[in-house]
This record gives structure tokens, sequence and C-alpha cells, in this order.
């Protein structure tokens, strides 16, 4: 029969074998850490800035407009030096305002290529994106058992130290009487002080992993639950290998950046096109106009058109080696996804084969704390009648606490690497594993600003 972490511990008479009803469970615990982990809301912050990249290529598109102004307010004072002449005082009185707006028409189709690199480069983040939850998920599965596991162990060491206590008083008592040898006391009293080394190393260690849980889900651990059931797992290693080249975030990252090299390639291309840019200028002007001792306005409306055309011929051969440049990126784009792939391809294979071992194991330690519970019964009735001594009854318990440790830690490893099995053919995500969660929308932010030309606001309702 298989043994969960608390089943180990009822064995051990320190806790039931039932969780309390307000125990935390793996699947509340995912829901906060992805509701509140610094590195996933990071992660989306950075998300949101790429598609900033997308609203910025927009701009490629349309008209920029701007508008000036001036406004001048003086007097001039002329001296006539000639017969009856003298000083004349005239006022400066001259407003005048302008707009323009410049319209590129045309620039080698760079303006479309940048943008569908923009787009491509947002798809790679919400790749990335998915990549961090993944492992914020998985980092939240760790610390989960491994708090489980440590308080098990610890609870395993407490109760050692109860036994080995009590074996104690029992050699001191055979002692007085002459049973046993003032030997059996010392070695029974060594073997307790060990025990209550391990437990303190222990209780370090459940510490360290109480701090780690309260870093990842946000809160320390309160009672909590074994996990009773399993993530969807694939079949057969084959099948791992299949989905992971497929739905792997880091290979969906790879390819993302592949096809905005492509792009990025075109924008290239484009700056050896020519230009065509139209200029449109509207100017009003008034004036106060002197003549001698008379004044009056003069208003002036302009309008003008000019058309641009610049055909680039030669600048020291920059543009050209702009775009061997981007084509060598490319390359390397390519070469990174199949370096995504192979990555993927090992960890779906190393997570399987963890898996697999993990549940050997825990068959194996089972088999062996159930062979150290009947050695140790039998060495103790051996003991009773003088045929073993107190060292063996010490090195049988010592057996029977390792055992259940490994059982312990085994039980763990095999969880631990099912999420990770998970997690390495892409599918430890929120959305696929159904955390029954609100959950993130990472395209409503580009959404919001794709067609956003005025404003400084973030939020995305």
């Amino acid at each position: 029969m298989k043994l969960g972490i608390k089943a180990v511990l009822a064995v051990t008479t320190v806790l039931a074998g039932t969780s309390m009803a307000s125990a935390e469970t793996l699947k509340e615990a995912l829901a906060a850490a992805y509701a509140s982990n610094p590195q996933l809301m990071a992660q989306r912050a950075a998300l949101r800035a790429t598609d900033e990249g997308v609203a910025a290529a927009n701009a490629g598109f349309l008209p920029q407009v701007n508008g000036s102004g001036s406004f001048d307010r003086g007097a001039r004072t002329i001296d006539d030096q000639g017969p009856g002449g003298g000083e004349n005082v005239q006022d400066i009185n001259s407003d005048a305002y302008s707009i323009q707006l410049n319209q590129n028409l045309f620039r080698g189709f760079q303006d479309r290529a940048t943008r569908k690199q923009r787009l491509r480069e947002a798809d790679a983040g919400r790749a990335q994106l998915a990549n961090i939850e993944q492992q914020v998920l998985l980092d939240a599965v760790t610390a989960y058992m491994n708090v489980l596991r440590d308080e098990a162990v610890v609870e395993l060491n407490k109760n050692n130290v109860q036994v080995l206590e009590r074996q104690l008083q029992a050699s001191r008592d055979r002692f007085r009487v002459g049973e046993v040898t003032r030997t059996d006391v010392a070695q029974s009293e060594a073997r307790l002080e060990g025990s209550k080394s391990t437990l303190l190393s222990a209780e370090a260690t459940l510490a360290a992993s109480r701090a780690q849980y309260q870093r990842v889900i946000g809160r320390p651990p309160s009672s909590l639950e074994t996990p009773t059931e399993k993530p969807d797992l694939p079949l057969t290693m084959d099948e791992a290998i299949e989905i992971a080249i497929v739905e792997s975030p880091n290979v969906e990252v790879a390819r993302h950046n592949e096809d905005a090299a492509r792009h990025s390639v075109n924008a290239a291309k484009g700056s050896l096109l020519p230009s065509v840019d139209l200029t449109y200028r509207y100017t009003h002007a008034e004036q106060i106009q002197n003549f001698g001792t008379l004044s009056f306005p003069i208003i002036a409306d302009i309008n003008s058109v000019n058309v641009q055309v610049s055909v680039p011929i030669f600048n020291g051969g920059l543009r050209h080696s702009n775009v061997r440049r981007a084509k060598q990126l490319r390359s390397q784009r390519r070469m990174e996804i199949h370096q995504a792939e192979r990555v993927a391809q090992e960890q779906a294979l190393v997570a399987w084969d963890n898996y697999r071992a993990a549940q050997g194991q825990i068959l194996s330690n089972e088999a062996q704390v159930r062979a150290n519970e009947i050695a140790l019964e039998g060495v103790r009735q051996e003991a009773y009648v003088g045929s073993r001594t107190t060292l063996d009854v010490l090195n049988a318990e010592q057996e029977l606490l390792n055992a259940r440790v490994s059982l312990v830690r085994a039980q763990r490893d095999e969880s631990v690497a099912a999420y990770s099995l998970v997690s390495s053919v892409g599918r430890l995500t929120a959305r696929k594993i159904g955390l029954g969660v609100d959950l993130y929308d990472d395209r409503a932010y580009l959404e919001k600003v794709n067609g956003k030309f005025i404003g400084f606001g973030t939020e995305v309702k």
C-alpha cells in the first residue's frame, strides 16, 4: 500500500492521517502565488512596456503636427536730424502663429516592417511571461512540498528523540539491576545526543523552507494538506518530447524573435529606397505698420504645401552594413530556435526520467520501511531474551528512521518531478492546469494602447 507523507507520520503516532478542514491546499497556494508573486508581476509590467513598442511603431503612419507662435510688443524711436525733424516714436506690434503638418507618404515600407517587428516582439514577450509564470508556479509547488517534507522529517526526528529517551531510561534501569553494562548506557546516551543534533538540523531546514514558501507564495505556511491529485501528465516519453517542442514557452520565444528579426531585415532594406514626405504649413501674421503719424494693420495668411523626395545615394556604406547586420541577427535567431528545441527535448527527457525514478524510489522505500519495522520488532524481542545487544536495537531504530525519512523525501520528489514534467512540456500555467483564478489577460493592454494616441494612463480595466 502506498503511503503519503502524513501517513508516514501516522505510523510514528505523531500526527493523524487525516487533514484538518482548514488546511491550505496546493491549489490555494498556487493561486496565491499567481496573484501576488513579485517576479510574475514584474514580468507582466515588462510585457506591457513591450506592447508600447507597437503603439510607438504606429506613430510612423500618422502625421506629425506642430504649432508655433510669436508676439512682439515694443517701441522704436527715430531721431530725424534734418530740417524740421525731431523724434518720432513708433509702436512695434506684431503677432504671428503657424501650424505645420508633416506626413510621410513613403519610406521604403519601413514603417510597416517595424510595426510587424514590434508585434512579433510583443508575442515573444507573452511567451516569456508564460515562461516566468511556469517558473513561479513550479517554485510554488517546490516550496509547498519542501515544507510538507521538512515538517514530516522534523516530526519523525522528534519521535525518534522520544523513543531514544525511553531507550536510555530503560538502559539505565537495566544497568542498575545488572542486566546491561555501562557501555550499553553510554551507547544509548550517545545515540540520543546524536538524534537531538539531527533534530536541530531538521528544524533549521524547515525554517529555511518556510521562508522560501513565504517568499514565493507571499504568506507564511499554515497547515498544509498533502496533495492527493496529480496533474495531467504525458503518457509516454515520446509524447512529452513532442509536446515540449511545440508548446515550450522558450521555443515560442525563440520563434517569435526569429520572426521579428525577419521584419527587421525588411526595415533595414527599406532605408535603401526613396522617401517621400508631404509638408503643409499655414501661417497667420498681423503687424501694425507706421507711416509717419499714420498707422494701419497688415494681415497676412500664408498656405504652403511641399512635397519632398529624398533618394539615398551614398552614406559611407552604413545602410548596407545595417542590412547585413540584420541578416546576421536573423541567422542567430534561427539557431536559437534549434537550441531552444534541443533544450526543450532535454528538459522533457530529464523530467520524465526523474519522475519515473521518483516513483520507483517510493516503491523501494515503502518496502524498506516495512522490512525495517519487522526487523526492529524482531531485534527488540531478541534483545529482551539476551540474544541481541543494546547497540543492535539502536541500529535497528536508526535504520527504520532513515527509511521513513527517505520515503518522505521520495514522496516530495515525486510530486515536484510530476509538476516539473508538466512545466517541461509548457503546460504549467494557470490556464492549462485549470487553477480556477481570475486569469491575467496578456493582450488587454496591447488592445488598449494599439489605437491610443493621447494620454498617459496605464490602467487596464
